[in-house]
């Protein structure tokens, strides 16, 4: 059953649709990590001679991002569901999305966009990606957010997704990283 604030369709064959009942004690289970793009930034990729750190040389988000960011993070707060940890991706628009929705924002290399490094940078960066999502699958009762960017979450596993998208990731049994559901709030 969907309902309008949340929408979570797993990904697993068959595909499922998880409902809110459903997804809630997932969260609460712990052992997870709910990666979000960030919210919405208009344009595509960042104008020629950007720097991290100063927000005026990069894509940021708009009035409409900003409002999904804070959507976002009220859905958490009215569940009483709270990250342990936040991470992000160190450019702006995703520090930002970040701290709009729950308040805090841990800048993390490995979640920076793959545009901005070399092929052996994006394979360290997948590879510490990997290893923290085995590190936040054995804190039962606890799970983490990641604020990253559409080529990041599709490198590491295989889905695209929309601006402000969420997708609810653990580790399959042979150790990839595995969607268990999609999560867009409304």
């Amino acid at each position: 059953m969907l309902r309008r604030s949340l929408l979570a369709i797993g990904l697993a064959t068959p595909t499922l649709t998880w409902s809110q009942d459903e997804l809630l004690p997932r969260l609460q289970a712990g052992g997870c990590v709910v990666a979000f793009r960030h919210a919405l930034a208009p344009g595509t990729y960042d104008p020629p001679n950007f720097r991290l750190g100063d927000c005026s040389t990069q894509r940021n988000l708009s009035d409409e991002g900003r409002v999904q960011a804070r959507r976002i993070g009220e859905w958490f707060r009215a569940r009483q569901f709270l990250p342990v940890r936040v991470r992000s991706s160190p450019w702006c628009r995703c520090v930002d999305t970040a701290q709009l929705a729950f308040g805090t924002a841990e800048p993390w290399a490995a979640l920076g966009s793959p545009r901005a490094g070399t092929e052996s940078t994006n394979d360290r960066s997948l590879a510490e990606l990997r290893a923290a999502l085995a590190d936040a699958g054995r804190q039962r009762g606890r799970f983490e957010v990641w604020v990253s960017h559409m080529f990041v979450l599709n490198d590491l596993t295989s889905a695209s997704t929309a601006s402000g998208e969420g997708l609810l990731l653990d580790l399959a049994p042979d150790g990839a990283p595995r969607v268990l559901a999609r999560l867009v709030v409304a």
